[in-house]
């Protein structure tokens, strides 16, 4: 593991346990594999220092559950104590393929029913761990902000709930508008960014990408994604261009003003290979038309990368896009639930966060500072020393 040196100087701030809910199983299991060899690593480098009970242990995985009655209803139970622990509570609210039984009917789990079955397990620690923190990669109503009318705030006030819970740290990945974090001034919230996991896995999987100014470019689909752009192309030291969404704010179709065109301001694109990036894909239609417009300028190959891949619209229009030409690659990371028919995709690339989550949590738990987990700059760089 990176960043040992920290580790080595501190003790942890108590046990660690992790609970993860329905739906994050799979990504629970492989950080607590990372979390297991990180302590095994430590532990021999310092056998004095680290043979505090709990330190290290063959999983750090928590019993937990939330059954549900015939009407819905549910109830968080955990199955060992948690008396003392450093709780990590581990939760995907975008999981729709979990479903229960409402009066005989089927019913797929929402990000509220998630939300709720959180703040359960929560409740079922009746206050006795140490301490509780959330790992919530897709913040939890994050796309609801900001008020623009008479409006929820919904985000706001799930981060005031929890705190007033008594969570003491939420983590989660590429938070819309990270200044939602303003809603609790006074309680640890961390925003990680997954740079580098893009940059790994484009680079496992386009292995004659040319990481450079002659060859590259990075576009911003609209102005909401300026800083992960301009982040990208600094650190790659590489044009940026970007999209301008044109709105018809006259109209409201599912919710949200349709787009009438995007405008494109930068460089020209002829003969180079471009990366979009955003927080997230939706339904699609966005990334998609800015992928057209940018191979109809004259684009080599255009790859999108996207923290979250939801594809509420499904699969269809992106395969079309792709026998077309229009996307070579979309990359999105495995925080939040993936079909299997999206994984089986020739265009479909993941990027692991599993090892990075690990890092996270070891990081937090010795209470020493994040920065050298969320700074991937130094990491970036010798990712492209190493592949020139």
């Amino acid at each position: 593991m990176a960043n040992l040196l920290p580790l080595e100087n501190s003790i942890p701030v108590a046990p660690l346990k992790i609970a993860a809910l329905k739906g994050c199983e799979e990504m629970a299991a492989t950080i607590d594999q990372y979390l297991v060899k990180f302590r095994k690593d430590l532990a021999e480098l310092n056998p004095a220092g680290h043979q505090i009970s709990g330190f290290a242990e063959g999983s750090f995985l928590l019993s937990c559950d939330c059954p549900r009655f015939g009407s819905g209803e549910a109830k968080g139970k955990i199955g060992e104590s948690v008396r003392g622990v450093d709780l990590f509570i581990l939760v995907d609210v975008c999981n729709w393929s979990i479903t229960y039984k409402l009066c005989g009917h089927e019913n797929h789990m929402s990000p509220d029913d998630h939300y709720q079955d959180l703040k359960r397990i929560i409740a079922a620690a009746t206050g006795k761990a140490h301490r509780i923190n959330v790992i919530m990669p897709f913040l939890y109503e994050g796309r609801q902000h900001k008020r623009t009318s008479r409006e929820s705030l919904d985000c706001a006030l799930a981060l005031r709930e929890l705190t007033n819970m008594g969570v003491s740290n939420i983590v989660t990945f590429d938070a819309h508008d990270p200044r939602v974090m303003n809603a609790i001034p006074l309680s640890g919230f961390d925003n990680f960014m997954p740079t580098y996991q893009f940059l790994k896995a484009l680079i496992r999987s386009v292995p004659d990408l040319h990481l450079d100014n002659d060859h590259l470019m990075i576009v911003s689909p609209d102005e909401g994604a300026m800083p992960r752009a301009v982040y990208f192309s600094n650190v790659l030291g590489v044009d940026m261009g970007m999209f301008y969404k044109r709105r018809d704010y006259s109209t409201v179709v599912n919710g949200k003003n349709p787009i009438v065109a995007h405008e494109f301001l930068g460089d020209s694109v002829l003969a180079k290979d471009v990366i979009i990036i955003d927080d997230m894909i939706s339904s699609g239609e966005s990334m998609l038309d800015v992928a057209k417009q940018v191979k109809e300028r004259g684009a080599a190959r255009v790859f999108v990368c996207t923290t979250f891949g939801l594809f509420t619209d499904g699969l269809d229009k992106f395969d079309e896009y792709y026998e077309k030409g229009f996307i070579e690659k979309i990359i999105t990371t495995d925080l939040t639930y993936r079909t299997p028919e999206l994984i089986a995709r020739p265009w479909y690339e993941p990027a692991e966060m599993g090892k990075y989550i690990a890092s996270i949590i070891d990081i937090l738990n010795h209470d020493v500072s994040v920065e050298k987990v969320r700074s991937t700059t130094d990491k970036i760089k010798k990712l492209l020393s190493e592949n020139l």
